[in-house]
């Protein structure tokens, strides 16, 4: 007769717990579905390829005078951690002009700044670059805000899609 102890079902049941929470990892897809057009966005498909678009992206943003806030992306740390993923970038977008007096019409509608540009790899290697229009991103705040602020937001959409144009050029 074989005896158990208390010790074996503890280790046990520990390993079997850590594999049933190891499991939905990986069974999960390391890509998701490519970016498509939505409402209250802006998104274009390019022929250039992660890196590229990504530097073209802020070399417009600089052409344009606006600033470069904030960089953020998973696929570095994800490949630190042994995880490969298709290049994935949010980079936030805004100038000081525009964060005074968007602030002195709504404190509330900061909350929105920098504006963000999202350039993510596709299956084939080319990436997209994609954003919210800054019209669409406003409008919630344009009741207590009044006029200006639509209109600072619809300047702001002319930027962001001349940004675009000249990155994707």
């Amino acid at each position: 007769m074989t005896r158990i102890t208390t010790g074996r079902i503890r280790r046990g049941a520990a390993a079997f717990c850590a594999a049933l929470l190891c499991l939905p990892l990986a069974v999960l897809p390391l890509s998701a579905a490519e970016l498509t057009p939505r409402a209250g966005w802006a998104v274009h498909d390019s022929g250039k390829d992660f890196p590229t678009l990504l530097e073209d992206l802020k070399a417009a943003v600089r052409a344009h005078k606006m600033g470069l806030v904030t960089e953020a992306g998973p696929t570095g740390a994800a490949k630190a951690r042994g995880i490969t993923i298709p290049g994935n970038r949010v980079v936030g977008v805004f100038r000081n002009d525009y964060a005074v007096a968007i602030l002195g019409l709504s404190t509330a509608a900061m909350i929105e700044a920098p504006l963000r540009f999202y350039v993510t790899e596709d299956a084939d290697h080319s990436a997209t670059l994609a954003y919210k229009i800054p019209s669409e991103v406003f409008a919630p705040y344009t009741p207590e805000a009044g006029p200006k602020l639509a209109g600072l937001a619809a300047e702001l959409d002319a930027i962001f899609a001349e940004i675009a144009k000249d990155a994707l050029r």
